[in-house]
């Protein structure tokens, strides 16, 4: 989702077709084959999940985090256009894709005239006890809009020390070598 939004959204009004940029991740690997496994927001609930099974259970204090059975109960923003959903080859999804560009466009302008970007996110807010995974906008002079490049991930971080200046941590985040390193350190650690 990163590289998509990352080039589909850069402050302008206009840009590449939604569905181009897509398709172009696609053949780069930062999708999964099937790009809807990546559009319908379910990798990021996942990794939204894991961090807050973390947070909750490394907590000393109660937090307002809810209990998350499993990625499913992560409020999540689909991507997908609804005639879209269920077409269960990567290549007819790809295929049929642009008829929704105009959507697409319309929603970057709307951010453009707003001076903001578009980017798909996760939150989770633990004061809050908010959990979720979807598109927002971020003024243009923002991190995530002025930091990031190419398939770069970047997560913030607000907490009690870091509240007018967050932690932020970058770097690559989609690719073949990314998840090998990722599956390489995990079976390190199982070592």
């Amino acid at each position: 989702m990163s590289y998509i939004f990352n080039n589909f959204s850069t402050g302008a009004a206009e840009g590449p077709k939604f569905s181009s940029v897509v398709e172009v991740a696609r053949e780069k690997g930062y999708t999964e084959p099937h790009p809807a496994d990546d559009l319908n927001g379910f990798d990021v609930a996942r990794k939204l999940t894991i961090l807050t099974r973390t947070i909750t259970s490394n907590s000393r204090a109660p937090t307002a985090l809810p209990a998350l059975q499993s990625f499913a109960s992560v409020q999540t923003q689909s991507l997908i256009p609804k005639p879209l959903e269920g077409i269960p080859s990567g290549d007819d999804f790809i295929a049929r894709l642009p008829e929704f560009d105009a959507e697409f466009d319309k929603l970057r302008a709307d951010a453009s005239a707003e001076g903001k970007v578009l980017r798909f996110v996760g939150v989770v807010d633990v004061a809050g006890g908010v959990v979720k995974a979807g598109l927002e906008k971020y003024p243009t002079s923002h991190p995530f809009a002025t930091s990031l490049g190419g398939s770069d991930n970047i997560i913030m971080f607000h907490t009690e020390r870091y509240g007018a200046r967050p932690l932020i941590v970058q770097g690559a985040g989609a690719g073949a070598a990314v998840t090998a390193m990722g599956v390489l350190g995990d079976l390190f650690k199982l070592a």
